[in-house]
C-alpha cells in the first residue's frame, strides 16, 4: 500500500467524519430551507439531528474514498495545474458519490421526516419498496452535476491558495494556514452552486408540495421557476455558505494534520526497518 493511497484514506475519512458529524444541524436547516412544503412545515428548528446516523455511516467512506482518488490522480499529472487539479477533483468527486448519494437520500428524508420520525432502517425500507435499492441512488445525476462544478471552483482555489501562502511564508502551508485557504474556496464554491443544491435536495425529495413528482432536472428547475420563482434557486444559501466554509476549514485543517502524523507514521517505520537491515 503506497504512502499516497494510506496517507488518503485516513485523512480522508477522519476529516469527512469531523465535519458531517459536528456541522449537521446547519445542513438539516438548509435542507429544510430548499423543501418544496416550506421551512417550517419541514421541521423548522425542532429535530435537527434527523438522520445523523444515514451521514455517520457514509461520511468516512465517502471522503476516504474522494481523497484517495483525488490524490492519486493529481500525483499521476504530467503538471500541478489549475487543469490537473480539477479533473483529479472532479474524479474524486464521482467517485465519491457512489457511496454519498445513497447516504444523502435517507439523511434527506429523515431531515424533512419530523412526524413519522421513523428510524434509518425503516427509511432505507421505504426508499427501496418501491424501485430497489437504485432508488438510493436517485438524484445521483445531479448530484454529480453539483460536485464536479463545486470541485472546479473550490481545488484550484485551495490548491493555488496554499502556493502563494508557502511561497509569501517561504515554507509549506501549516494546517491551519491550509483551513482558511479550503473555507476560502469552499465558500465561494457553495455560494455558486446552490442553485444546484436546491434542484438535488428537490430531485432527492421526490414531489412538490402538491405530490406531483419531479421528472428529472429540467422539469425540476422549470416547476421551481414557474411556481415560485427565481429566488426560490437559492433558498438555503446563507446555512449553505456558512456550513461549507466552516466545514471547508474544519475540513482541510483536519486532513491536512492528520495527513502529516500518518505521514511522519510511516517515515518513522520505515527509518525503523531500515537500520535492522
Amino acid at each position: 500500500m503506497s504512502e499516497i493511497f494510506l496517507s488518503s484514506l485516513v485523512s480522508g475519512a477522519f476529516a469527512g467524519f469531523s465535519v458531517d458529524v459536528s456541522l449537521y444541524p446547519i445542513d438539516t436547516l438548509k435542507t429544510r430551507l430548499q423543501s418544496p412544503h416550506g421551512f417550517r412545515s419541514a421541521g423548522g428548528f425542532t429535530g435537527i439531528y434527523n438522520g445523523l446516523g444515514s451521514v455517520a455511516v457514509g461520511s468516512a467512506p465517502g471522503a476516504a474514498l474522494f481523497f484517495t482518488v483525488y490524490e492519486t490522480v493529481k500525483s499521476r499529472s504530467p503538471s500541478d495545474s489549475p487543469v490537473s487539479h480539477m479533473f483529479a477533483a472532479s474524479a474524486g468527486e464521482t467517485a465519491a458519490c457512489l457511496v454519498r448519494v445513497p447516504t444523502e437520500n435517507v439523511k434527506t428524508r429523515m431531515q424533512l421526516d419530523t412526524k413519522e420520525k421513523s428510524s434509518l432502517k425503516e427509511n432505507v425500507k421505504a426508499i427501496t419498496k418501491n424501485g430497489g435499492v437504485a432508488n438510493l441512488y436517485r438524484g445521483f445525476g445531479i448530484t454529480v452535476m453539483r460536485e464536479i462544478p463545486f470541485a472546479f471552483i473550490q481545488f484550484p482555489i485551495y490548491e493555488a491558495s496554499k502556493v502563494k501562502v508557502s511561497e509569501y511564508k517561504g515554507r509549506e502551508c501549516s494546517p491551519w494556514e491550509a483551513a482558511i485557504c479550503g473555507s476560502f474556496g469552499g465558500a465561494i464554491a457553495a455560494a455558486v452552486t446552490t442553485p444546484l443544491d436546491v434542484v438535488k435536495t428537490r430531485l432527492m425529495v421526490g414531489e412538490d408540495v402538491k405530490g406531483v413528482k419531479y421528472n428529472g432536472v429540467v422539469d425540476t428547475i422549470k416547476r421551481i421557476v414557474r411556481d415560485e420563482g427565481r429566488g426560490t434557486l437559492l433558498n438555503g444559501i446563507q446555512p449553505r455558505v456558512m456550513w461549507i466554509s466552516i466545514g471547508g476549514f474544519v475540513f482541510f485543517g483536519a486532513y491536512e494534520a492528520c495527513k502529516n502524523i500518518v505521514s511522519n507514521f510511516i517515515g518513522s517505520k520505515k527509518k525503523k526497518n531500515e537500520n535492522f537491515r
